[in-house]
């Protein structure tokens, strides 16, 4: 039977949704096997019982010194617990931490490793998705033969939950060794007011906003739709939206309930940001943009005119 071990990833002490997530793909490929979940940490507890809902087994390492993340521990705990519980398949968080410690990972135990993974197919040998040449291609990897895999996996991508209820099991593995780097301090960067990747409804600007002063009209149809406004990367470069705000390749994938894309042509790199939405609406003065190539409702005019009077249609109707 396949096991498939997803490695949560811990942020400023809370469980960061694309935990959920790689168990979201580590249910639709187990087939007859258990999607298991790793948590590592100090304190960590009431994490283990969320990961439970969506994992057949959680296996809790749990150590003072695993307070804050450490490469070097996570290695080596993680080696610990996989050479007594063989893996056929780990996947970690394509986050900046998982970048730094999936690979050392996959050295360790002797394992092929694939990074930034969209799509997962492990029916007929196994095949990974990702893209390439920043995102101008999408490939399929196939993996050669080997007793377990090591995948990173792109975040906001796997978002169709499965519950479970799994039993928490405490691994009581211990770092064997102290790291040789020492944890200082977080520096937190600049703080974001939303999280774009997780909301329901994105209202996504494009160079047809024209200048910053305009932004305040994605927030009012925003605020009157309850979502959140985001931005293509000339908006983003421009300095009118904060980096955390940008939808695409070099940005952020999203995968709303639905997707507004106001001036937005539609560059490749963005497309792939969003095209997943379950609802894409698009308004562009260009009925030749390639935005409308993957919307599901277009509307070819001026956003200055047609956002208002969205805005305006949606106070009446609320009252």
């Amino acid at each position: 039977m396949m096991r498939v071990f997803a490695v949560a990833e811990i942020s400023s002490g809370e469980l960061d949704p694309v935990s959920i997530e790689l168990l979201n793909l580590a249910n639709a490929i187990k087939g007859d096997g258990s999607a298991e979940a790793v948590v590592i940490g100090s304190d960590i507890s009431a994490h283990a019982e969320e990961l439970s809902k969506h994992a057949d087994k959680v296996w809790k390492i749990e150590d003072s010194s695993l307070e804050h993340y450490n490469p070097e521990l996570y290695v080596d705990v993680l080696v610990q617990l996989f050479s007594k519980e063989k893996p056929d398949v780990v996947l970690v968080a394509n986050s900046s931490r998982g970048a730094e410690y999936a690979p050392l990972l996959a050295v360790k135990l002797n394992t092929p490793i694939v990074t930034d993974i969209v799509g997962l197919d492990l029916s007929n040998g196994v095949k990974a998705t990702r893209y390439i040449f920043q995102g101008k291609l999408l490939v399929d990897v196939f993996v050669k033969e080997a007793e377990s895999y090591v995948f990173t996996v792109r975040q906001g991508v796997f978002k169709d939950e499965c519950s479970a209820q799994g039993e928490v099991v405490d691994s009581g593995i211990k770092p064997s060794a102290k790291a040789k780097r020492e944890f200082v301090r977080i520096v937190e960067p600049e703080a974001g007011e939303v999280d774009i990747s997780q909301a329901d409804i994105v209202v996504s600007v494009g160079r047809g906003i024209d200048d910053v002063s305009n932004i305040e009209l994605a927030e009012e149809l925003a605020e009157a739709l309850g979502g959140v406004v985001a931005g293509s990367r000339p908006v983003i470069d421009s300095g009118w939206l904060p980096k955390d705000r940008q939808v695409g390749i070099s940005g952020k994938t999203v995968k709303p309930k639905l997707y507004l894309a106001l001036g937005i042509s539609g560059a490749f790199q963005h497309i792939m940001g969003m095209k997943d939405s379950e609802l894409i609406i698009a308004v562009n003065k260009d009925p030749e943009a390639p935005i409308f190539g993957v919307a599901q409702y277009g509307i070819v005019g001026d956003i200055f005119e047609v956002v208002p009077a969205l805005v305006e249609k949606l106070r009446e109707i609320k009252g």
